[in-house]
């Protein structure tokens, strides 16, 4: 690794709302990192009410940053407030970084323009549910490869300049959960024409949702939020790094399936309508599905019925939060006339 980033001061910002079943193992991999380098490590304790405060006590060298509740984009901004660095990198509780993580967080910096870097996650689990989501984010990392550059740095592996980062005034608190904030950041800064860098190499392992309720809850959670930092950022609706534009399209496939079933109870066409929305849906998963079979044969079978689940939590999801858009609009108190 370079001279110039060996020298960096860098700081890892880990936030926590109860996190004492799960921070032990991501402090055990961070701390294996950072012998005989200018690193701190700093964990956000956001208001906990388990015993995450004694768990983190138990790691000599580790600093703890204790806040009343305010949610992930305070705690994180407040880390970097914090921070002694001059590069920070966040990662979650949940998340345990592989042995080489710090280093290959660090390599993009080598180039003086770049602000941001992301990396990737892999997990261990051997449900079929989780072996889908695992596919899923390969196939954006996928993605993101091809480019030199990227809009879309996820907080469980990210790194910034800390003085950037600062600039944007951090993570947007509007953001009340662990959702979309992090997209809505990378927005801003790639609109500013900043350069933010893909790190494949830079590997957490994680736990995904292992059941198919709790991978549609995460959808329509993330799909919710991302209205909120598109309204923010309406150039982005169209295309980013990370997003395929298949996925897009298949948000139709809910909404078309039903509107196809009412116009053919009420005609009854001789070519059921709803047969061709299906097909059509099919279609635009088959290549998905090839790549997945190459992967996982089994998951590459069942992935059309996936994601076609997956498209309907997505459209609820954007529809709910384009009704509380709506709401808030409604709710604002009116200007009176001068």
């Amino acid at each position: 690794m370079g001279d110039s980033i060996e020298a960096t001061s860098v700081s890892i910002i880990v936030p926590t709302f109860n996190g004492a079943p799960r921070i032990g193992s991501c402090l055990d991999a961070l701390l294996h990192q950072t012998p005989r380098r200018e690193v701190e490590i700093l964990v956000v304790n956001d208001g906990s009410a388990d015993s995450t405060v004694a768990e983190v006590a138990r790691y000599s060298g580790v600093r703890c940053i204790t806040q009343v509740n305010a949610g992930p984009a305070a705690a994180r901004n407040r880390g970097a407030a914090e921070a002694r660095g001059t590069i920070i990198l966040f990662t979650d509780d949940d998340c345990v970084p592989m042995p080489d993580w710090l280093d290959a967080m660090l390599t993009p910096f080598q180039d003086p323009e770049v602000v941001a870097a992301k990396g990737i996650y892999r997990t261990r689990q051997k449900s079929l549910i989780a072996r889908f989501v695992q596919i899923e984010y390969e196939d954006r990392y996928r993605l993101m490869s091809n480019l030199d550059f990227i809009d879309f740095v996820d907080t469980y592996s990210a790194a910034f300049r800390r003085d950037r980062f600062l600039e944007m005034t951090g993570y947007d608190t509007s953001f009340p959960v662990a959702c979309a904030e992090d997209i809505e950041l990378s927005y801003r800064m790639s609109a500013r024409g900043w350069k933010m860098k893909f790190a494949p190499a830079a590997v957490v392992f994680h736990t995904h949702p292992d059941t198919l309720s709790a991978y549609l809850r995460k959808k329509y959670k993330f799909a919710f939020w991302r209205v909120l930092a598109v309204r923010k950022n309406p150039s982005k609706a169209v295309k980013d790094s990370h997003t395929p534009q298949l996925m897009k399209l298949q948000l139709l496939f809910g909404p078309a399936l039903l509107l196809a079933i009412a116009f053919d109870v009420a005609m009854r066409p001789a070519v059921l309508v709803s047969g061709i929305v299906l097909a059509a849906f099919v279609i635009t998963t088959l290549p998905f599905a090839l790549r997945a079979i190459a992967k996982d044969p089994l998951v590459g079978l069942i992935s059309p019925a996936l994601l076609a689940a997956r498209a309907c939590a997505q459209v609820l999801g954007v529809t709910g939060g384009l009704t509380r858009r709506g709401r808030k609009r409604s709710e604002s108190p009116t200007k009176s006339p001068a």
